[in-house]
């Protein structure tokens, strides 16, 4: 004879769980890395910091590095929040290192 058992019938520690779907989990936020341009720092050392910290070529960091002159600002990278912060201390310690003004910002996406 087969005995199906109830919810009465269960052990204690057998408590059936619901299973909730999982929520979809949010990306977490991006920030922009900017380079501000000045009037003294040379633009060799920029296109340096460029190659060094934010892995571009030549070209690349050359292009950038015209639009800071150009516009007065530009958008080196987009990184996550912690990346974006250790990018901009990286820069500013480098330029501090170097006694150039060079500026470095992040905000957000």
């Amino acid at each position: 004879m087969t005995h199906w058992m109830t919810d009465s019938d269960k052990p204690d520690d057998q408590v059936e769980l619901e299973v909730k779907p999982r929520a979809k989990s949010q990306r977490p936020p991006l920030y922009k890395v900017l380079m501000l341009n000045d009037d003294f720092t040379p633009m060799e050392f920029v296109v340096h910091v460029l190659e060094r910290l934010f892995s571009m070529t030549h070209a690349q960091a050359i292009e950038i590095m015209l639009t800071v002159h150009r516009k007065g600002i530009a958008v080196v990278g987009v990184f996550s929040h912690e990346i974006a912060e250790t990018k901009v201390a990286q820069v500013m310690e480098l330029a501090r290192r170097q006694q150039h003004p060079l500026q470095c910002t992040m905000e957000k996406e």
